[in-house]
């Protein structure tokens, strides 16, 4: 490589100059893909609902997608993404008793928040 092109940190580490850019991609499953881009607001309050109420918030969000509420899973019925909420929300219940699933909520809640940002936003997402 040429000396122009790399430098040195502080640390001995050569970096490149040249402006790489890298992407990452993240593959999503099928229940963490029916999760809908809710308005914020809604987004917080299924946020609280889930970590006080292990599930409530994720059943909830079910019922958006019944109104209208964009998913990742454009190639699914409504119907289909409905019932896959309403199985995400059986599985945080049914497993809240080992708190599996009451924190997988909390994190299923801090998801919905962020996909509620990025909605307001007019962020583009990548499929």
């Amino acid at each position: 490589m040429d000396q122009k092109d790399t430098e040195m940190n502080e640390k001995g580490v050569t970096s490149s100059t040249s402006g790489v850019v890298v992407q990452v991609r993240e593959k999503k499953g099928p229940l963490r893909s029916a999760i809908p881009y809710m308005p914020f607001p809604v987004a917080v309050l299924c946020l609280f609902l889930n970590t006080f109420v292990p599930g409530l918030g994720t059943f909830v969000s079910a019922f958006t997608v019944l109104c209208g509420a964009r998913t990742d899973l454009p190639d699914r019925h409504m119907c289909c993404v409905f019932w896959l909420n309403i199985a995400a929300a059986f599985i945080q219940i049914l497993t809240a008793i080992v708190m599996v699933g009451w924190i997988m909520s909390i994190f299923w809640g801090m998801d919905m928040v962020i996909l509620a940002s990025y909605r307001d936003q007019r962020v583009p997402q990548q499929v």
